[in-house]
């Protein structure tokens, strides 16, 4: 994100109200003796310079550690968790603050002047920089930030990256490649994909390498396969529910993530599947849920702690006017081997079409009304 040029000082809005520094130091910290209609050119100067003064309580802000925050969308999970320690560790090592809130939705939605509002009150918090892990970053975001002085870095942005937003990511397409790639030398080849909002920039990219590994296997992949959700738990238990009810459902899930890929084995496990000789499921960024999970989850490792330490460096750099080699970091992923998946049992791929026709034969041959007619 741009730095937004030099910060106006007192001096800047003093020459062009025509008044003292001491003038519009006054105005700034709510001293009485100055005369309404100075006072009323003087904040208007202001709000037109977006000057912001560093206060805490009132008070000037302390030069010692600086403070970045750290803003969050909704409630907390185990991916959140992850990210806040690998910031928490870095910024003790560092010397520097941090600070947590949460977004909700109206506030994310909220008009330019509101938002522009909430960035005036963090810096005048003393806030110094913005790590933002939240769905979606607006226009009105950017030019609020920008107009308090406040650098921004997004971790795992839901947009493709441009040049006005500094993010930090993972190798969400290999990510995607190996998982799949795994289940294929397992010998799985009707392989589904769960991921998260079908125009997140990470779900795109873990999609692709899936259809990536599937086509230079020569596996096609089934209309019905490549199905979306939010990355949650629920989105397993009810997306992956009609994955297994398909005429013909897969032998093996890639989810977009931990909590996705819990609910499919759930939803594997109400219908009488066993994990992995039935279905073998690949979940994705081990968090602690991909170890919770019974069997434990085979997943992709994203490096969230890291990835949280280095959203924190980039940001405390773009505070300091730091000019960076790159707008996008992306982080390497690798695939972390556990319980649920397993090989394909001998000979089920060439008649696992045939097996469930005929269930499903067998099925309807039990609805039919087999009642004798009376004579």
């Amino acid at each position: 994100m741009p730095s937004g040029g030099r910060r106006p000082t007192l001096a800047t809005v003093a020459a062009s109200a025509g008044v003292s520094r001491a003038t519009v130091s006054k105005v700034v910290n709510g001293r009485p003796d100055v005369g309404p209609a100075t006072r009323a050119r003087i904040e208007a100067l202001l709000e037109k310079h977006h000057y912001v003064a560093r206060r805490v309580n009132g008070a000037a802000r302390p030069t010692g550690r600086p403070t970045v925050e750290l803003v969050f969308d909704g409630t907390l999970n185990a991916y959140c968790t992850e990210i806040i320690e690998g910031v928490l560790e870095t910024s003790a090592t560092s010397s520097v603050a941090v600070a947590l809130s949460l977004r909700t939705p109206a506030q994310h939605h909220a008009p330019v002047d509101r938002l522009t509002a909430w960035a005036r009150e963090l810096a005048a918090a003393g806030r110094c920089a913005v790590i933002a892990v939240v769905n979606d970053i607006t226009a009105g975001d950017l030019t609020a930030l920008a107009r308090a002085h406040l650098p921004l870095v997004v971790i795992d942005p839901l947009d493709v990256p441009t040049a006005r937003v500094t993010s930090v990511g993972s190798t969400n397409f290999t990510g995607g490649f190996v998982a799949t790639r795994h289940l294929l030398g397992l010998g799985h080849r009707d392989i589904a994909y769960l991921g998260g909002p079908a125009r997140a920039a990470c779900n795109q990219a873990r999609l692709h390498g899936y259809r990536a590994a599937m086509e230079a296997e020569g596996a096609p992949v089934p209309e019905g396969y490549v199905r979306n959700g939010h990355f949650r738990y629920a989105d397993g238990l009810t997306i992956g529910a009609e994955l297994l009810d398909l005429a013909v459902p897969p032998t093996a899930v890639f989810a977009g993530s931990d909590p996705t890929a819990a609910g499919v084995l759930e939803a594997a496990r109400a219908r009488g599947l066993r994990i992995p000789q039935d279905l073998s499921v690949v979940g994705f960024d081990d968090t602690q849920v991909a170890r919770l999970t019974s069997p434990t989850l085979t997943t992709v490792r994203q490096p969230l702690r890291e990835m949280g330490g280095v959203a924190l460096k980039t940001a405390m750099r773009l505070a300091a006017g730091e000019k960076l080699e790159s707008h996008h970091v992306e982080l390497a992923t690798e695939l972390v081997v556990r319980g649920s998946t397993a090989p394909l049992r001998g000979g089920e791929q060439q008649n696992h079409h045939n097996d469930h026709r005929d269930r499903t034969d067998h099925r309807n041959q039990e609805d039919v009304d087999v009642t004798p007619a009376h004579p």
